[in-house]
């Protein structure tokens, strides 16, 4: 599946080193210097989320869009594409909420 999943998200929840056993973490590559292999910079991962999403949609409407043609009959694979599309919008929509609390936060500092 392309789009924002859940080993796309381990880039998000890497923002600080400490985690302890009940936070949501999945198990991939090790990460032994984090600095040389997270070599993107954050608007360069939320330019590729984004994307990414995008092409969700984009995806998902051709597929609706064949489904109503009749180009196919598989309405329950259009339910999917469309469901995944919802929830990485879903998804791209909290981040963003999340960015602009974390701006006005910081914005909120006196120097």
């Amino acid at each position: 599946m392309e789009g924002f999943t859940v080993s796309n998200a381990n880039r998000f929840l890497d923002t600080g080193s400490i985690r302890d056993s009940k936070s949501l973490s999945i198990e991939g590559p090790s990460s032994s210097s984090s600095s040389s292999e997270s070599g993107k910079s954050f608007a360069d991962t939320l330019k590729d989320a984004v994307s990414s999403v995008n092409e969700l949609q984009k995806s998902s409407d051709k597929f609706a869009q064949n489904v109503a043609t009749g180009k196919t009959d598989d309405v329950a694979g259009a339910m999917i594409a469309a469901e995944r599309a919802d929830i990485a919008l879903r998804v791209m929509v909290q981040v963003r909420n999340k960015i602009i609390d974390a701006y006005q936060e910081v914005m909120k500092m006196q120097v």
